[in-house]
């Protein structure tokens, strides 16, 4: 079996299978009402990933917008190897890491130096819990324990997080995780348990304080608001 023929069965495979790269196939064919149904169906799923990669909502959805603009002047060249999902937050992941790299560099312009000479950085779940205003000496509410575990998710790095978040908003498989990050299944279980121990290090104080239940260390995300982490699991 040549390539061409194994990539065109892939090709049926997914068409057959997955009703989102039919209407991506419409997309191709220049249907617009394809390409706004698709676009009403993830918008919302983008953005709330998209709200846990980068520092606030607007760019979260002015990136949104980027990954369909994407996606749109990609569709001509559109052939379906893996579930419209997959391939979508592919882009997804292209287009946050190229906006975390910007970020990081504007930074790094804007740093200042100490009196001694060396920058001044403190330790990411010290940055955390400083940035919460909360510590484990009182009982917080439910919005507020939502803030100390999105804290805790931003001080992941940004694969990390981004495996989690598809693991939890998308309930992704570890291979759709590796095909959409372009990682090997096993760096991805990898990046997944480095994940979960370093939230599992950074939210241990309010485990111990029972204000959060054992395993919180790996956050259900999949009944979170729009600004928050809902609860953990």
């Amino acid at each position: 079996m040549s390539v061409n023929d194994s990539a065109f069965q892939k090709a049926q495979k997914y068409e057959l299978l997955d009703p989102d790269v039919r209407l991506m196939l419409q997309v191709r064919n220049g249907n617009a009402a394809a390409f706004e149904k698709l676009v009403e169906k993830y918008q919302n799923r983008l953005i709330s990933v998209l709200e846990h990669i980068v520092p606030n909502r607007d760019q979260a959805e002015d990136l949104t917008q980027e990954v369909f603009m994407r996606v749109y002047r990609a569709r001509e060249r559109y052939v379906p190897g893996a579930k419209f999902s997959t391939w979508l937050f592919t882009i997804t992941h292209n287009v946050a890491s190229n906006a975390i790299r910007k970020h990081v560099r504007r930074k790094e312009v804007n740093l200042t130096s100490s009196p001694s000479g060396k920058i001044d950085v403190q330790p990411l779940d010290t940055m955390a819990k400083a940035k919460s205003g909360l510590m484990p000496t009182r009982r917080v509410d439910q919005k507020e324990m939502s803030a100390i575990v999105r804290d805790a998710i931003q001080t992941l790095n940004e694969r990390q997080r981004m495996a989690m978040l598809l693991s939890k908003f998308e309930g992704m498989s570890y291979i759709e995780i590796s095909e959409s990050m372009n990682l090997t299944t096993q760096a991805v279980k990898s990046l997944l348990s480095r994940a979960r121990s370093n939230l599992r290090d950074i939210l241990q104080p309010y485990v111990d304080s029972g204000q959060l239940p054992l395993g919180a260390s790996e956050p259900s995300l999949r009944n979170s608001d729009s600004h928050g982490l809902g609860t953990v699991n």
